[in-house]
């Protein structure tokens, strides 16, 4: 059993270069992640508000514990956010089921056929047609596929709008599976991925956070300038980010 010495909880999973702890600020637990790195990182975790900090591998845990102490007020306002978030149910993917897309809820009516899958949009319905005996899992990722498809189908119009506007150039973008956030951007590489889950956001949603990811080809903190930049591309934004964020996220195991 690990025994907790002055509010720390050493780990016994470590691994070359990287060093695993734990650390107690009040109620909360803190993970540490020491690794090679310049940097400090502090991520706070849906659906429970798991904390974790990445750190530099020379840094103390002493320092490290009175930099968590500085971000506690910050760390209890994002765990309260997460905590009170609405959520969808598990979906079976069964008839009658209400499903999104664009911000407009569907019903989905699941059509047995001998054929390949496919997914069908109607006025107020989402025709899944599988074979019979498909179980709830390819269900899913038969719907989500689709949901990645339109996606796909929307992205580069939104791309190709900002880009002149901002003098800058996507290389690369991509739609993915993400547990803690709507989009990133790697700057270098000048690349932005899109949560899948965006697929089911009203359209100008999606537009904001494609801004998001291209502004940080411009600005990488979210700082002052950062903020005139998307007040200038897109005046809304907040507005945006507000109704984004009202939406129910997604149901998942969130598995770490």
């Amino acid at each position: 059993m690990k025994k907790k010495l002055n509010g720390y909880l050493p780990s016994s999973n470590s691994r070359e270069n990287t060093n695993v702890s734990e650390i107690a600020v009040g109620d909360i637990t803190i993970e540490v992640v020491q690794k090679n790195i310049k940097n400090l990182h502090l991520s706070v975790y849906p659906p429970t508000g798991r904390v974790r900090i990445s750190a530099p591998l020379r840094m103390s845990l002493d320092t490290i514990r009175l930099y968590a102490i500085s971000k506690l007020g910050w760390i209890r306002k994002h765990q309260t956010k997460l905590r009170s978030q609405k959520r969808e149910a598990p979906r079976d993917y069964i008839s009658g089921e209400s499903h999104f897309f664009l911000g407009k809820r569907y019903l989905l009516k699941v059509i047995e056929h001998d054929a390949p899958a496919a997914v069908h949009q109607k006025h107020d319905t989402l025709e899944l047609f599988i074979r019979p005996k498909t179980n709830r899992l390819k269900r899913a990722a038969i719907l989500h596929e689709w949901y990645r498809m339109r996606l796909k189908e929307i992205l580069p119009s939104l791309i190709q709008r900002y880009e002149p506007r901002m003098n800058v150039h996507v290389n690369e973008w991509g739609v993915k599976k993400m547990k803690t956030k709507w989009g990133t951007c790697n700057i270098r590489a000048q690349r932005i991925w899109l949560n899948l889950e965006l697929a089911k956001k009203p359209l100008h949603c999606i537009e904001h956070v494609v801004v998001h990811e291209m502004v940080h080809l411009l600005e990488r903190k979210h700082n002052e300038q950062f903020i005139r930049l998307m007040d200038s591309y897109l005046p809304q934004w907040r507005q945006f980010k507000e109704e984004l964020n009202r939406f129910p996220v997604a149901h998942s195991e969130w598995e770490y």
